[in-house]
């Protein structure tokens, strides 16, 4: 009897001892390959995900100098006409019989700068002198021929329709704040005057004719930023 249940503990032991067939894992070699082909795609998405990034960062690069040149050229609009020389204040530039001051403008401007203080004698082309006048603003007038009426067009004479009469100043601001520049993450923006060519190497401070990115990175398109 004794032998017989031995027998059989011997048994059940080899049937809980004996492997299961339909149960098996992976070898070192497949686990070393896996690795490597995932490594290879991490790899390989790392520089699509960099120009992706770079590529966004140029999107908002033009976008922005196009907003800040869009300034600057509606700036050039309104000074058409604006502070003659040694002038403290703007007459209408747009009233006949004003001469040199009869000048024709461009029709979407409907103001004309008003503070002459901004401007020194250098800066014939009544380009902005700074990118902050833009931020900060300038005094306008309405721009248009004056309706006149009772007392005659004598000056200073009160009339009955004035278009540039106003009881306070009206500031007129071309851009809401200085953009940061993408590519440096700063507001260093390279300046250029109308009195400069485009490879000029510093600003001669006259005034803001253009605007450049500070970054001398190379885009992908293989051109420089400072180039655009």
């Amino acid at each position: 009897m004794l032998q017989l249940s031995n027998k059989v503990i011997e048994l059940k032991h080899g049937e809980v001892n004996r492997p299961e067939s339909g149960l098996s894992g992976y070898t070192l070699f497949e686990l070393v390959v896996t690795m490597s082909v995932l490594a290879i795609l991490v790899l390989g998405s790392i520089p699509l995900a960099q120009n992706a990034a770079k590529r966004q960062r140029e999107l908002r690069l033009r976008e922005t100098l196009r907003q800040i040149r869009g300034a600057i050229d509606e700036f050039k609009r309104d000074a058409i006409g604006a502070c003659p020389q040694g002038s403290v204040t703007t007459t209408n530039p747009t009233a006949p019989g004003r001469g040199a001051m009869n000048v024709p403008t461009d029709p979407r401007s409907r103001v004309v700068i008003d503070d002459c203080t901004i401007f020194d004698s250098e800066n014939l082309d009544r380009y902005p002198p700074d990118l902050e006048t833009l931020v900060d603003g300038v005094r306008v007038k309405p721009r248009g021929i004056n309706l006149t009426g009772g007392s005659g067009i004598n000056q200073g004479s009160r009339q009955a329709t004035e278009i540039n009469t106003g009881v306070e100043d009206v500031i007129k601001h071309y851009l809401s704040r200085l953009p940061e520049d993408p590519m440096t993450g700063k507001a260093d923006w390279r300046l250029r005057s109308s009195y400069q060519s485009a490879d000029s190497g510093s600003w001669d401070g006259v005034n803001v004719f253009d605007v450049r990115s500070s970054s001398d990175e190379t885009a992908l398109n293989g051109e420089r930023y400072s180039d655009w």
